[in-house]
């Protein structure tokens, strides 16, 4: 079911429930009045029936109750009347003359002066009259044939209104919600027409400040990250073939080269350590790729545990001065806090001194070994590590592209590298929750702040 039959549906139920509430509620109140006139009726003849029984002793009084009864008060169908001295009382409900009448009627009777009781159709009011010092009983029963009619026409006209407004309602329901989704309609067809083909296709901004022009906004957006994600894939893709194909081109030629013909030990050799050269450059890169790979920010949990990060940076120090001698990295822990709790992390060791190595040798290699700074700050709950140094830099139209896999910046030809580093790095830092930022100029240097949480104290 669409959600514009919902929304009709919906709206109908509502509707009928407000119908049948108010409905019920003046067919209680109308039955109600119906049935208090009827009794007042009966009350009116108790009244005349008690005088005209009471005044018997003159002829013209009671002659002038007889006409009044005659010419105004209409017949009732079934209609009795029982008048007699309060005292007879017990004696005429032992006599049975009224079938069906309850002690409640008649205790309500000599309590409050008036009584009325309903029995299907037929309706009872009792009331006492004084005389003097006495009291006398009168009651009046009639059949309501008028009354029950009038209940049984407000009850069927009630309903035939309520069915003739559920049926508007849901018609009007139907209409309005087709008028308010149209938009969205259109929208669901306009995106039917976009594929793989034509991601570059965006949606008509219908302007306006609604909820359709907001989901336009989004869907124009999600479309603009699809297309980016294609792009960088396909990139991806051919710059992985053609990485990949480079050495073992190389490979194959120098086996291929070496068996032709008969060689020397020496050309024998030279091709061997071309071909190990290549094998490693191969190893390294399918190793960049498959860490690439694994560290794809997928949402899956991690196995974390504490890590001090000014430790970590010592460490990936000591690496490098392995790796590369002449370097000239300085640390400045000056501004951390004296409180070790502050400097600690949750994280994966291994994946944090894989993503910080590359970001300082890089930081080495582009700055041809000239001063890399590597200083630790505490801003509020995060820790940031702040890596400048002071070489070519990144061309600023380029600096978007530098998370694309195997994008190397125009200036870096004489460099040797695969342009995974700082992808990597990047997405190592966000299954830390973490970041990283990249700021640079060309010839001037780059400076990289890789951010993390700090750990919560256990």
């Amino acid at each position: 079911m669409t959600i514009q039959h919902k929304t009709a549906l919906t709206f109908t139920s509502i509707t009928a429930s407000i119908l049948i509430a108010l409905s019920s509620i003046a067919y209680f109140y109308m039955n109600m009045f119906a049935f208090q006139d009827f009794y007042k009726r009966l009350e009116i003849r108790g009244l005349m029936t008690a005088k005209s029984e009471l005044e018997h002793n003159s002829a013209n009084i009671r002659e002038v109750y007889t006409e009044i009864r005659e010419r105004h008060l209409e017949p009732l169908p079934g209609e009795r009347e029982f008048f007699f001295p309060k005292d007879s009382l017990s004696g005429f409900i032992k006599s049975g003359a009224l079938v069906g009448l309850t002690d409640i009627f008649y205790n309500k009777l000599t309590m409050n002066k008036l009584a009325t009781y309903r029995i299907g159709n037929y309706f009872y009011t009792g009331l006492l009259y004084r005389n003097g010092s006495k009291y006398y009983v009168s009651i009046v029963c009639a059949q309501s044939d008028d009354s029950i009619r009038y209940a049984r026409k407000l009850k069927l006209i009630l309903g035939v209104c309520c069915l003739i407004g559920v049926v508007i309602a849901y018609t009007a329901g139907l209409f309005f919600s087709r008028h308010a989704f149209k938009p969205v309609r259109d929208l669901i067809d306009r995106v039917k027409t976009i594929s793989v083909e034509n991601l570059h296709r965006r949606l008509d901004n219908p302007g306006g400040e609604d909820e359709i022009t907001e989901l336009t906004g989004t869907f124009n957006e999600m479309l603009s990250r699809l297309e980016t994600a294609f792009e960088t894939q396909n990139n991806f893709v051919s710059n992985a073939s053609h990485e990949l194909r480079t050495p073992l081109t190389t490979i194959y030629g120098e086996a291929e080269l070496a068996l032709s013909r008969p060689r020397t030990q020496e050309q024998y050799v030279q091709s061997l350590n071309i071909i190990v050269s290549q094998s490693e450059k191969l190893h390294k890169l399918t190793d960049s790729l498959l860490s690439l790979a694994q560290t794809g920010f997928d949402g899956k949990k991690q196995n974390f545990k504490l890590v001090r990060i000014d430790e970590l940076i010592l460490d990936v120090k000591n690496t490098l001065n392995k790796i590369i001698p002449e370097n000239k990295i300085f640390i400045d822990f000056e501004h951390i806090s004296a409180n070790e709790s502050n400097n600690i992390v949750n994280g994966n060791l291994q994946l944090l001194k894989l993503g910080l190595t590359n970001v300082m040798e890089n930081a080495c290699k582009y700055s041809n070994n000239n001063v890399v700074s590597v200083k630790l700050l505490q801003v509020e709950q995060t820790l940031h590590i702040v890596i400048i140094d002071k070489g070519i830099g990144i061309p600023e139209s380029e600096i978007r592209h530098i998370y694309d896999p195997f994008f190397r910046a125009s200036n870096t030809g004489k460099y040797q590298g695969y342009g995974i580093g700082l992808p990597l790095t990047r997405n190592i830092f966000r299954i830390h929750k973490g970041s990283i930022f990249v700021h640079s100029a060309t010839s001037i240097g780059t400076t990289v702040t890789l951010v993390l949480p700090i750990a919560e104290p256990v």
